[in-house]
């Protein structure tokens, strides 16, 4: 199992099953970072992290304050997929895996919009 990011037809495999996704709050300027698994049930978010509130972000009651950030473990169920908007308008998504970040216009194209989030099987193709 392994995470990829779809742009129509495009497939771009991660070939790592777990990632973080960061991007800068385009109100408060604020960044937050979200540790996404990719397993035989969906993707698993596994922590959020934000380092400020206001606008719409504030942590919730269980979240704790480490390392700079608010942190907590939201309680969703696992997804098949999850959809990342690109307006242009703000800093694109930031896309973090052991080997370092690299912003997702450096793995699709800048005007590729939507980009959806899913596990993938072996090779290229998509989990259904």
């Amino acid at each position: 199992m392994s995470l990829c990011l779809v742009a129509g037809a495009l497939v771009v495999r991660l070939g790592v099953d777990a990632a973080t996704l960061a991007w800068t709050h385009s109100v408060e300027k604020t960044a937050w970072e979200e540790d996404w698994a990719a397993t035989a049930q969906g993707l698993v978010l596994r922590e959020a992290r934000v380092r400020g509130s206001g606008a719409g972000m504030e942590p919730p009651p269980d979240a704790r304050f480490t390392g700079g950030a608010w942190r907590w473990t939201p309680h969703l169920p696992p997804l098949g997929e999850v959809i990342l908007r690109r307006s242009g308008a703000t800093a694109d998504w930031r896309v973090c895996t052991r080997s370092g970040c690299r912003a997702m216009d450096e793995l699709l194209p800048a005007d590729a919009d939507p980009v959806v989030m899913k596990p993938c099987w072996r090779g290229l193709t998509p989990a259904r």
